[in-house]
């Protein structure tokens, strides 16, 4: 444990990162690879709880804006996220981890109900947790529930794993010229406008002064050499950047 410098982690995932290649659903290379490196993290002394979106099977904002109802949607939103994390778990399983899947809406005949001292007690007996689901409340991201649910057990770090390897100026993909930074306070990020997490998914972490690290996971090995204290993407922080 002492080669890492951070010992408990909750990694955000976004149900795009799935998909590979594909328009829809899951890609098993993506997942396996993703699965993979995820065991090899924890292998190496790290607690680790996951937060898995549900963009790659449905988005509730997107109908809602088309005429559904907004609740309903992101009802249905939540369901997919219970998809993307009982496929998670069967892929670290495969590769003979122990994952349990905690869901904040009941759904117990798949997994479990979330419950925080529960959760902790499975990090501390070396399982991976995924939480599914969300809050459990419309309205909310899987940004939201990745803050909630890292301040709840305790992480020592947050991380989102994106596209790209960290926070921009501007969009990287359309400006050669774009910034990256290496590290920002939330107020930084809230007033530039530089869109990385949801604004109360910021206000949880930066008020629980939680750090943030937004990082490139389709770089083979960037999670480890993270939890070994390597300066990769961007950390946002609490206070002083600096």
């Amino acid at each position: 444990m002492s080669q890492l410098a951070h010992h408990r982690i909750l990694l955000k995932l976004s149900g795009e990162a799935l998909m590979g290649d594909e328009d829809y659903g899951i890609d098993p290379k993506v997942i396996n690879r993703l699965a993979a490196e995820v065991m090899e993290a924890q292998q190496a002394g790290a607690e680790i709880a996951l937060v898995i979106g549900g963009g790659n099977i449905f988005r509730g904002a997107g109908l809602a804006a088309a005429g559904m109802d907004r609740v309903t949607g992101d009802h249905m939103g939540m369901l997919a996220t219970v998809i993307n994390a009982l496929a998670m778990q069967d892929a670290l399983e495969k590769l003979g981890g122990k994952a349990r899947v905690m869901s904040a809406i009941k759904i117990n005949d798949v997994c479990e109900d979330y419950i925080r001292r529960r959760a902790i007690r499975h990090l501390e007996k070396g399982r991976l947790v995924i939480f599914a689901a969300g809050v459990g409340s419309p309205f909310f991201t899987t940004d939201s529930g990745a803050a909630l649910r890292a301040i709840e057990i305790g992480a020592d770090l947050l991380l989102k794993a994106t596209k790209v390897d960290g926070v921009y100026d501007k969009d990287p993909n359309k400006h050669a010229d774009a910034v990256r930074y290496e590290t920002l306070t939330y107020d930084q990020v809230i007033n530039q406008g530089l869109e990385v997490m949801d604004t109360a998914a910021f206000a949880l972490a930066r008020d629980s002064d939680l750090p943030l690290r937004v990082f490139d996971m389709g770089q083979p090995g960037e999670l480890l050499k993270i939890l070994r204290g390597e300066n990769i993407g961007t950390l946002v922080k609490g206070r002083d950047a600096h």
